[in-house]
């Protein structure tokens, strides 16, 4: 068996690593799994962000599940989107079996059940941890493309903004912000006018509709107070493990824009929020973004740039982005250029379209010279994947379709009772349940329009006679006071005076 022999030998080089790592399973030869030929992913990489990508059923939720519960582990905490509601499982470790067992034996690898520190969090009316943020924090510019503004209607949301930080008005929520636009045009049009310049009522109409449209996917619940500090998603718990934050989205599975907003807010928040820190040993935090084509489908020009330019940016913070998808080809190109860690599980060729997807991701991995990439990307079984990772000096190893191995945790949700549990035993669904309506911008705009129609009305009660006697003084002149001092007179005295003087 030289061939093995070489391969064991090319895997066990490829992926060598002399700091901490992740074993993902055993590399295949043949279909067959070649025990402890370890697929190791180093901890330093980790924040070169990934995908975990292939067809429905072939093993990538499972995938997402190994990774968060392996990073936890080494004290890594993980953010997970869960819009089929498959992962609160993590909480609770596996109930085992014996096809477990003989998937390990195999890799070479021991088993064992295990939980892991869960939170569970909300952006709707389900329990658990309520994410909140304010449109002030939002900023003028990552809310105009959110809403997909033209530049001079991002003009007008950025003179709003001013405006309401000049006047220190604050913006927390979505009635704040639509109040401002229509006194803008209102009843303060005269004001806006003299201090920022005439703003046009069809931009505003505009923009007031595009809010519409995104509170009518569930907005006004995501923005509001209190707001979520994501200094919270870094937390460990006493056995120094992560916590794995499970944001349970299946109720908002066809509010893509509802989605896109949190996911660009929450991303600029943390690369606002955390310090550089360049390379390091291991990342600060992972998330991993499942579905992830509901974000790009739906995203504007606009949004993409922006998503791009925080892919490209964030790392440099200590965090991973793990994109979650059917196909490699749900990702726009320039942010697929940027994933070092790459797990393909099965694609499948019914469609002409199927061959050509198949054919393109081939060409994302490496060549190898004991795969034929495009026939193994159709070949692989349930829990198997090609995985193409990068080493500690940023080279990409060898191309290894891999055995994974199993989930320590249970693969299956929680009962309703499990969940409650979970919550009751969270601290911060304490923190963040109470729901917070100070006064903002749309209470101090209505009293103002309120004391202005008062002093109207009263302006307007006064008598006629009254106003115009207030106002008005009698011009005419006393007749005797008129000649004492006029010019004639006053000569005819001078003269009179002078020659008595004489």
């Amino acid at each position: 068996m030289a061939g093995t022999e070489d391969f064991f030998d090319h895997i066990e080089k490829g992926y060598a690593t002399k700091g901490d790592y992740i074993n993902m399973g055993a590399a295949m030869l043949n279909g067959e799994a070649v025990t402890n030929a370890f697929v190791k992913i180093p901890l330093k990489t980790l924040n070169r962000h990934g995908l975990i990508a292939g067809a429905t059923g072939t093993g990538k939720t499972k995938t997402l599940q190994v990774l968060a519960e392996n990073l936890s582990e080494k004290g890594i905490p993980v953010m997970l989107m869960d819009l089929k509601g498959d992962l609160s499982g993590l909480a609770q470790p596996s109930a085992g079996h014996a096809k477990i067992d003989e998937r390990h034996a195999k890799i070479g690898f021991p088993w064992k059940a295990s939980g892991f520190p869960v939170e569970i969090l909300s952006l709707s009316e389900q329990d658990g941890v309520k994410l909140r943020a304010t449109v002030s924090e939002f900023g003028p510019v990552l809310l105009s493309r959110i809403l997909d503004l033209s530049e001079t209607q991002s003009g007008i949301v950025a003179v709003v903004f001013k405006y309401c930080d000049d006047q220190k008005m604050p913006l927390l929520d979505l009635k704040d912000f639509k109040k401002v636009l229509q006194y803008a045009t209102g009843a303060g049009k005269a004001e806006f006018t003299k201090e920022y310049g005439r703003i046009s009522t069809s931009s505003t109409g505009t923009i007031l509709r595009k809010i519409i449209e995104l509170e009518q996917q569930g907005a006004e619940l995501f923005f509001g107070e209190k707001s979520f500090d994501v200094n919270d998603l870094t937390r460990i718990d006493e056995q120094g493990r992560g916590y794995i934050s499970i944001l349970r989205l299946t109720d908002i599975q066809d509010r893509p824009k509802l989605f896109s907003t949190f996911m660009l807010s929450l991303l600029a928040e943390i690369y606002d929020t955390f310090p550089e820190q360049g390379d390091s040993d291991k990342p600060e935090l992972i998330l991993f973004i499942d579905e992830a084509h509901l974000i790009f489908k739906e995203a504007s020009k606009a949004l993409l740039d922006q998503i791009e330019s925080i892919v490209k940016l964030i790392r440099s913070k200590g965090i991973g982005l793990y994109f979650v998808t059917q196909n490699p080809t749900d990702v726009p190109n320039d942010v697929l250029s940027q994933l070092g860690l790459k797990v393909q599980h099965a694609l499948r060729a019914f469609t002409a379209r199927d061959r050509k997807a198949i054919k393109l991701t081939a060409e994302n991995y490496p060549e190898s010279e004991y795969y034929d990439t495009k026939e193994v990307l159709t070949s692989l079984g349930i829990g198997e994947a090609l995985i193409s990772a990068l080493d500690e000096k940023g080279r990409p190893t060898p191309l290894a379709a891999t055995l994974l191995r199993a989930p320590m945790s249970r693969m299956d949700v929680l009962t309703d009772k499990e969940l409650k549990e979970v919550n009751d035993r969270s601290s911060l669904v304490k923190k963040y349940g109470e729901v917070i309506d100070r006064e903002s911008a749309y209470e101090i705009l209505n009293e103002k329009i309120e004391k202005a129609e008062k002093l109207a009305e009263q302006e307007k009660d006064k008598p006629a006679a009254s106003r115009r006697t207030s106002t008005r003084t009698s011009t005419r002149q006393n007749p005797v006071l008129k000649v004492l001092t006029s010019a004639t007179f006053i000569r005819g005295v001078l003269g009179v005076l002078k020659k008595v003087m004489r």
